[in-house]
């Protein structure tokens, strides 16, 4: 499905592209406690812990973003909404240490706050996260502004991936009307790539392909009306090509609405501890990488699953890929896969 020839086109090709991203930019912000500092609060009689390291990382959106520029994109245009506020401030200063990225459409909306997921890590242990969004509706005014930006940024880049974090419904920055705008320039203009993720809505989307987990399909109330798989039911409904990440067992592909069927992509085998953290999101990034550089979609999803398969592995972060990576783990999957009968050569995992 994919080849050493296409992985190195692929890594040439996109140096020279540019993705556009559009949707909730989030700072992740992690505090690191020493346990052995932890002292008692005079005024209350609970335990102070004692934080010895701040790390701020663009985070959401932010992940495809980092994932992106692993990857080696030459440019990188996010559009979102972020907070006049410290939070902002950090995300920012996270944005200006990610090479490539233009940070221009990421505005300050006032009375609005960063969203923040902010993660107190005491020693190894991950404690309860603290969680800043936004719980009113989105402003009219911060709409128009990202609506403008979008329409300025469309001509301006070989792709496009939507994320849409917020669960709260139109408390974000793809607000129904951002969806209907994405609908217009998506069926104007079919031949450019969007790929768009939501926790929530993932069936408002049309004419743009989508990238569900199995979960998230699960949720979208759409009539089935044929025979056909759920798969292909929901690429009929978007009226774009559906990539349906499902864990180990790869992603089912539904780009053919004429099918009954969709094509399952395997993942990539991977041995010892996981961590799914981002792994969707790296997921996305190498298919609109891979979709930049004239691939099909069956050779995008697995370039996909191939990015994904490395990140896993990186325990207690939100992994990335550089090309070194990605060029490592074909040369792994490769040798893995001579050295299994033709029947296994294809096995999921990741």
């Amino acid at each position: 499905m994919i080849t050493t020839a296409l992985i190195d086109h692929t890594l040439a090709a996109i140096p020279d592209r540019t993705v556009g991203l559009l949707g909730d930019l989030f700072l992740d912000r992690y505090l690191d406690i020493d346990p052995a500092r932890d002292e008692p609060s005079v005024e209350t009689g609970l335990t102070a812990y004692q934080v010895v390291g701040v790390r701020s990382y663009p985070g959401a959106l932010g992940t495809v973003l980092n994932n992106l520029a692993a990857l080696g994109v030459g440019r990188i245009v996010p559009v979102s909404a972020i907070g006049d506020d410290g939070e902002g401030y950090e995300l920012r200063q996270a944005l200006a240490a990610v090479p490539a990225v233009d940070a221009a459409g990421v505005f300050a909306a006032p009375g609005r706050r960063t969203p923040t997921y902010t993660k107190p890590m005491y020693g190894d242990k991950e404690l309860n996260r603290l969680d800043i969004k936004n719980r009113t509706p989105t402003p009219a005014a911060v709409e128009d502004r990202v609506l403008e930006l979008l329409d300025a940024v469309w001509p301006r880049v070989d792709a496009l991936i939507v994320l849409d974090q917020v669960s709260e419904e139109d408390c974000g920055v793809v607000t129904a009307r951002v969806r209907d705008r994405l609908a217009e320039l998506g069926g104007r203009d079919p031949g450019k790539f969007v790929l768009a993720d939501s926790r929530e809505r993932i069936g408002r989307f049309r004419n743009v392909c989508v990238k569900p987990n199995e979960a998230e399909a699960e949720r979208m109330d759409i009539p089935m009306v044929s025979s056909a798989d759920p798969y292909t039911q929901i690429r009929r409904h978007v009226g774009g090509t559906v990539f349906l990440t499902n864990g180990a067992a790869g992603i089912y592909l539904a780009d053919d609405p004429a099918a009954v069927n969709a094509k399952r992509i395997p993942a990539y085998p991977v041995s010892g501890p996981i961590d799914v953290c981002g792994a969707g999101d790296s997921c996305s990034a190498g298919i609109t990488c891979a979709m930049m550089a004239g691939a099909t979609h069956e050779q995008a999803a697995a370039f996909g699953n191939l990015v994904a398969s490395i990140t896993i592995q990186q325990i207690g972060v939100t992994g990335t890929a550089s090309p070194e990576q990605v060029r490592a783990r074909w040369r792994e999957v490769s040798a893995e896969r001579g050295r299994q009968p033709p029947e296994r050569s294809q096995g999921s995992g990741g």
